[in-house]
Formats: C-alpha cells, sequence, structure tokens
C-alpha cells in the first residue's frame, strides 16, 4: 500500500484530501506545515507528498526544494488554490513534478497521484505471493493452494503488512500505527492475540510461512521449508 503525505495549513481541506485519498486505497499521512512534514520524512515511509503552497513556518516552495535535497526520487505534486503561471513555474522550478488547482475533483487528483507513482515506479503491488499463500488486497482474501479463506480484517492487514515485508522485521510500533492507526488506544497485547490466530489460521507445514516474534523488536514473516 502506497504513503501519501498530505500537507496543507487548511484542515478542512486536508480532511478532505486524506478521506479522497484513503478511499482510493492510499496510506495518508498528515502535516499542517513543510517543517513538520519535513520531520516526518525523516522517520516514515513516504511514496509521494501532496502540497499546498501557502502555509504558515514553511511554505510549500520551500518543502519541495528541501524534500528534493532530501530524496530526489519523490513524487510531488502541489495542490493549491494559487492558479497564476508564476506559482507553476516557482513550483516546478523548486522540484514539483505536478500542479493540480483548487477546488479539484476527487478523481483527478486520485488519477494524477497514480499517475506519478507510476512514473517514479512506486506502484505497489495489490497481490502478494509468499508460501503457499496468494493474499490479495483489493478483495481482503487469502488463497491457499488456490482454496479461498477469508479473515477479519485487522488479521489481514497485518497478515498483508507482513508479508509486504516478508524476510524483514516490522517494528510493534510500524505495526500499531499502519494498522490500528496513530489513536489507538489499546495495548501491546493486542497485537500478540492476532499474531496469535495467524499463527492458528495458517500453521507452517501447510501454509509455508512461519511468524516470528524477534523480542524487543517485532514481528518477521518468512516462507517456511519443510514446515
Amino acid at each position: 500500500m502506497n504513503h501519501v503525505l498530505v500537507i496543507d495549513d487548511d484542515q478542512n481541506i486536508r480532511k478532505l484530501v486524506v478521506t479522497v485519498l484513503e478511499n482510493a486505497g492510499f496510506r495518508v499521512l498528515e502535516a499542517d506545515n513543510g517543517e513538520a512534514a519535513l520531520d516526518i520524512l525523516y522517520d516514515q515511509v513516504v511514496d509521494l507528498c501532496v502540497v499546498d503552497i501557502m502555509m504558515p513556518v514553511m511554505d510549500g516552495l520551500a518543502f519541495c526544494r528541501q524534500a528534493r535535497l532530501q530524496n530526489e526520487d519523490l513524487p510531488l505534486l502541489m495542490l493549491t488554490a494559487k492558479n497564476e503561471m508564476g506559482a507553476k513555474i516557482d513550483s516546478y522550478n523548486t522540484g514539483a513534478d505536478d500542479y493540480l488547482v483548487k477546488p479539484f475533483e476527487p478523481e483527478e487528483l486520485v488519477l494524477r497521484a497514480r499517475a506519478l507513482l507510476k512514473r517514479y515506479k512506486k506502484i505497489c503491488e495489490r497481490t502478494l505471493k509468499v508460501g503457499n499463500l496468494t493474499i490479495d488486497e483489493t478483495s481482503s482474501s487469502v488463497l491457499i493452494e488456490g482454496k479461498r479463506q477469508d479473515i477479519p480484517l485487522k488479521e489481514f492487514e497485518l497478515l498483508f503488512r507482513l508479508a509486504g515485508q516478508a524476510g524483514k522485521t516490522v517494528s510493534r510500533n510500524a505495526i500499531i500505527e499502519e494498522v490500528w492507526g496513530w489513536d489507538f488506544e489499546g495495548n501491546e497485547r493486542t497485537i500478540d492475540v492476532h499474531i496469535g490466530r495467524l499463527r492458528t489460521r495458517f500453521p507452517a507445514d501447510t501454509s509455508g510461512i512461519k511468524i516470528t516474534t524477534i523480542r524487543g523488536l517485532g514481528y518477521r514473516l518468512e516462507e517456511s521449508h519443510g514446515g
């Protein structure tokens, strides 16, 4: 799943953009100015930024300059009320890849976002194959050697997240933020319970995968050879 960072000081506009992108299947992060957005880029994986120009603390143009220095391969889409040619020229000169004027059509925003991700080859696979499993994000279903097994949504999201980085350790914090969200108010036992359910549903000898607890760090999903 692609991660999009929406940067806009207008809370109502930001909420609208977040809703549009989440409905299109993106995972969305938020910032209300360029400086806060740069902090997020240091700590989070971001595949695309949607940036307003006029913001306090650090505006969108300054953010684009800094973001380009930090990552040459980060797609930048300006989404702004400024329709003047000068603003467009300034945006492109500071590193923006595309420019969309407010008010905007939701479908056009999604199309442009996907086009930029495709141009940068950052479109995430929506179907993962690991072990004997085929995990389809579109239908939130799991196939075991061709036989479909439906599982609860949170278990699916957890499985898809781990399978997307098969062989690598995924931290507990990353799991909480990406599966349950930043406003998660439960406890760490919630993850343990869901991991336990996945292990029960998909034993290594039939699924071809195993989920290992990496003490003090998180979890790692690996292909299981010979059970």
